[in-house]
């Protein structure tokens, strides 16, 4: 590692994978061309490069980022030092047959080629992890389990896993025992992995990537009644024609009693990271960032120790372990 980064804690990726994570992690979905709204093709760069300076070596993106984008942002940024990273992406939604409910890659070979897609949009001939992206059971889920084992043995991945938040999914991907890892939504505002998701790959071995630990930008503290969103923004659909949605108020209700039981001298964005990269299940957290500025702060929150005792039953008080409800699918 370069002497100038910084030294972030360390995780193994589940039982089985061999491969060491930073404690946190970049996800790379909110790129130009994305669900986000607008965003700056340099300010992401800038992003990726600020979180490898602070130690970071995990970075998750997927085929359908800004329709490949963000593989390809995240190529550019590994040029002539591909061994530093540990990269994740996932495959799945391109070209999904909505009316049909099933994914096109009927075939091995299929699947194969749109995983030859990424590694060329990525600069590279292999990814340590691959994820099905599609959070269901559904008529070809077979072949991303077959096509998976054959890239694992090819050498082109190391580890395969899913993206889902739903036990009876995960558990089909690993009835072989080998899925090495799951991809799940998890924060203070949603507790719902603990009560039986986490146990499960704590028992079988399964590394766990925490996505949205910062509730899509609710826990950062900064959000108010009086928020808008830019139109492609899709965190719109939480304001109604009418105001905001109900479960936007209750959700900025929620956050407003969190900050009022931890102490004022700590980021509430620091203090979400920390209490999602705390379970002993999770390997590693997935904060986004559109820029620098985002990815430093995320960063430094993986300097930071675990929750103590304290520290959780002031969350435990504002939701409860377990509770809590599902920001975003998949």
């Amino acid at each position: 590692m370069d002497d100038s980064r910084q030294e972030l804690g360390r995780n193994q990726l589940g039982r089985r994978s061999g491969i060491e994570v930073s404690r946190i992690g970049l996800g790379l979905w909110a790129v130009p061309g994305s669900e986000w709204g607008p965003g700056d093709t340099q300010a992401s760069l800038d992003a990726i490069e600020e979180a490898f300076d602070s130690g970071v070596n995990f970075f998750d993106t997927a085929d359908i980022y800004g329709d490949g984008t963000s593989e390809e942002l995240l190529g550019r940024a590994m040029r002539g030092r591909r061994d530093q990273f540990v990269v994740a992406t996932k495959i799945g939604w391109k070209g999904f047959d909505v009316d049909r409910g099933r994914s096109q890659y009927d075939a091995v070979q299929k699947l194969v080629d749109g995983v030859t897609d990424s590694l060329r949009r990525l600069r590279t001939d292999h990814v340590e992890v691959l994820q099905c992206h599609i959070p269901f059971v559904e008529p070809h889920s077979e072949v991303f389990i077959e096509g998976f084992r054959k890239l694992r043995q090819d050498g082109t991945i190391g580890a395969w896993g899913i993206s889902t938040g739903d036990l009876s999914v995960l558990q089909h991907f690993n009835a072989g025992n080998d899925c090495d890892s799951l991809q799940i939504d998890y924060s203070i505002l949603n507790r719902t992995a603990e009560s039986e998701i986490f146990p499960y790959c704590i028992g079988h071995g399964v590394g766990v990537v925490v996505r949205g630990p910062l509730a899509m930008g609710l826990l950062t503290g900064k959000m108010t009644a009086n928020d808008m969103f830019p139109e492609e923004d899709f965190r719109g659909a939480w304001i109604a024609d009418s105001g905001q949605n109900p479960q936007f108020r209750r959700d900025l209700e929620t956050v407003d009693k969190l900050r009022q039981e931890l102490p004022a001298a700590e980021p509430l964005s620091a203090f979400a990271i920390r209490f999602a990269a705390s379970h002993p299940a999770v390997s590693t957290v997935i904060p986004g960032a559109r820029n620098r500025e985002q990815a430093a702060s995320n960063s430094a929150a993986g300097l930071l120790p675990p929750l103590g005792a304290e520290e959780r039953a002031a969350v435990d008080r504002t939701v409860p372990p377990g509770g809590g409800r599902r920001i975003w699918p998949a």
